[in-house]
């Protein structure tokens, strides 16, 4: 019985040891078909306008996609998303500064390993603490008990719910 318990103890323990060895990274693209969310929004909506794709990578192998935009408001919509982003781009390049809105939106997260979606909430909200520019960080999501439970898990606040989305917080 102490073989059993100790061969499963080192199971568990090694079924978690990569997220130890994971490193957030920006990628250039990734395969929108693999989003559950946002299947719809092409890598290049997911790039343009200050817009980023973030993973959790450990070796060579993507364990999680974040996707973020950077406002200055609060959208409600994907629509409003993009026209904000749009508009938080047009304002930093008038002010010839590459810190594109205060606000990262985060519009969608998906994990390929158990553990990765945690863990890529985590890494992104190192980051954007570290940012000198960036103040909060609001999701976008969908209008779903999923999206509602991962979040409040993760250790968001609700922020408001919309007619086809809702926003949660992580206080920075």
């Amino acid at each position: 019985m102490v073989k059993f318990n100790k061969k499963i103890k080192e199971k568990f323990e090694n079924f978690f040891d990569w997220i130890k060895g994971a490193e957030l990274v920006e990628l250039d693209s990734c395969d929108v078909n693999e989003d559950p969310i946002r299947p719809e929004l092409d890598v290049k909506f997911r790039t343009s306008h200050g817009r980023k794709i973030y993973a959790v990578k450990y070796k060579k192998e993507i364990c999680a996609i974040m996707c973020f935009g950077f406002t200055n408001e609060i959208p409600k919509t994907i629509e409003e998303f993009d026209l904000m982003t749009r508009d938080a781009q047009l304002q930093s390049a008038s002010w010839r500064n590459q810190k594109v809105g205060k606000i990262a939106i985060a519009y969608t997260v998906w994990s390929k390993k158990k553990g990765g979606g945690k863990l890529i909430v985590k890494e992104a909200y190192k980051k954007i603490k570290k940012s000198n520019h960036l103040n909060r960080l609001i999701t976008l999501s969908p209008l779903t008990e999923m999206a509602r439970n991962f979040h409040l898990r993760n250790g968001a606040k609700e922020l408001r719910v919309n007619e086809k989305t809702q926003n949660f917080e992580y206080l920075i």
